[in-house]
């Protein structure tokens, strides 16, 4: 094996960039789902943000029985999600990390989060690569290969606000995901996410600092509002972590919008500071990308 260190891509010209964290609440009907994530996002335009992320699963409950019910043809051009939200990233001028919704596509499910510009453009649509599937006995059980399929790419974008990595929920478990959006240059990692009561106290907040730190990048999650009502009962708390693992800004459960402005330049600072990747052993380890070809 070849212990020649794998290429890392330089980040992209750094900016400050507001970010806005649209932590909204879920309900049973899609349409006033739809109306409540674009006025989440009217709003947070308003007051300055540049980059707005929505929560996973925002236009429907997270249950295996919903997503059939609601999932979209977004390949199709029928998906009223997907419309809407054009539209609203068009309107407002924003770049749009749309959370995630159930997408049907030739017979399967997926998991889906799609990246707008500022123009409303579709850049590119992310389909879970990590499916949640646990059993912790007395505590949650939850099987999301009953209904969905995982993806099977990567997915790294330029956006007008900065290059962004994607992953949804229990692919922040995954290190080796983050590993390679840091070599292919990601400024943000964004994660919509429904973490639960049993997990998220535990491991939210501790996955993204890991995350971070390790790759010497951002991380943002969005998280719905916590429904006590719910099936599912998501820990809310959406945040922005920055390079040095520090909490830029917070959510508690509720529903609510938090801002705050990053300096991308954090990033080549902290690596110029703490050159890990020049660091590591590759004479001893290595992380090789299948999807390259």
């Amino acid at each position: 094996m070849s212990s020649e260190a794998p290429k890392q891509i330089s980040t992209p010209k750094a900016q400050k960039v507001n970010i806005a964290l649209c932590q909204i609440a879920v309900s049973e009907d899609k349409d006033k789902n739809i109306q409540t994530a674009k006025a989440a996002i009217q709003e947070a335009t308003q007051a300055g943000a540049k980059l707005v992320v929505l929560p996973e699963m925002w236009n429907c409950p997270y249950s295996n029985e919903s997503f059939p019910k609601y999932a979209e043809d977004i390949d199709a051009g029928s998906s009223a999600s997907v419309s809407a939200m054009s539209s609203a990233a068009k309107e407002n001028a924003v770049t749009l990390v749309a959370g995630s919704i159930p997408e049907s596509s030739n017979g399967k499910l997926y998991n889906t989060c799609c990246v707008f510009d500022d123009q409303g453009k579709l850049l590119v649509k992310h389909r879970k690569v990590h499916l949640f599937d646990i059993d912790i006995p007395g505590k949650i059980t939850f099987k999301e290969s009953e209904t969905l399929t995982q993806g099977d790419d990567f997915t790294v974008v330029d956006t007008p606000a900065c290059r962004v990595g994607i992953g949804i929920c229990y692919d922040l478990r995954f290190p080796e995901l983050a590993m390679v959006y840091a070599q292919r240059g990601v400024q943000l990692i964004v994660y919509p996410g429904a973490f639960n009561m049993t997990t998220g106290p535990a491991h939210w907040e501790l996955l993204q600092k890991a995350r971070a730190v390790d790759n010497q990048l951002f991380v943002a999650t969005c998280s719905p509002a916590r429904n006590q009502g719910a099936g599912y009962t998501a820990w809310g708390h959406s945040m922005i972590i920055d390079p040095f693992a520090a909490i830029v800004a917070q959510t508690q459960e509720s529903a609510g919008t938090v801002h705050a402005e990053i300096d991308f330049a954090q990033v080549n600072e902290r690596r110029q500071n703490m050159p890990l990747f020049k660091q590591k052993r590759f004479d001893l380890y290595a992380l090789i990308d299948k999807t390259l070809s």
